[in-house]
């Protein structure tokens, strides 16, 4: 109980509940009050798409938030996170809608700032901003270091960085 209470999780698949945003952004801190609630649905870049929303925070969510977009759950997530404000943050990063995507790397950047955070992406632009990078392959760890440390020494990430850079040109190519 101890180490859960300090470890916050943003699951790529978010648990949303049949109940408003504001009780969803609150679940895990008992007592939050409204300021504390919209303080953390703004820093998640969620406040704008509430306040849209037919009854903003007292707008009740649909099953499993099915009435939201996926990156409009992400934030949510993200909102939750934040007003738990633990320590330890775990957060499995992708498949984001591109209009999301900026909203969310920006919040999750916040959310991070000054806590220990394993973020689990498949998004190298994302993995470079971190200090340490592990490298799975199989389930195990293959390599390891900062950014820039694989990027000197490690063929795996140095052809990843390639096809990245390859895949950015050829879009521009196409704009």
């Amino acid at each position: 109980d101890s180490l859960r209470s300090q470890v916050g999780i943003v699951l790529q698949d978010t648990i949303l509940f049949g109940a408003t945003v504001r009780e969803n952004i609150a679940y895990g801190k008992e007592n939050a009050g409204d300021d504390e609630i919209i303080l953390a649905a703004k820093a998640a870049n969620a406040h704008e798409f509430i306040a849209k929303l037919d009854k903003g925070y007292d707008t009740v969510l649909g099953s499993r938030g099915g009435n939201l977009s996926g990156g409009q759950r992400q934030r949510l997530a993200i909102a939750r996170a934040f007003i738990r404000n633990s320590p330890i943050l775990i957060m499995p990063m992708t498949g984001l809608d591109v209009e999301s995507e900026k909203a969310i790397n920006d919040a999750m950047q916040r959310l991070a700032s000054g806590k220990t955070c394993l973020l689990i992406t498949h998004d190298l632009q994302l993995a470079a901003s971190a200090d340490w990078i592990l490298m799975l392959e199989n389930g195990l760890i293959a390599d390891q270091g900062t950014p820039a440390d694989l990027a000197a020494r490690s063929a795996e990430y140095q052809n990843l960085l390639s096809h990245k850079r390859h895949v950015l040109d050829a879009s521009a190519a196409v704009n």
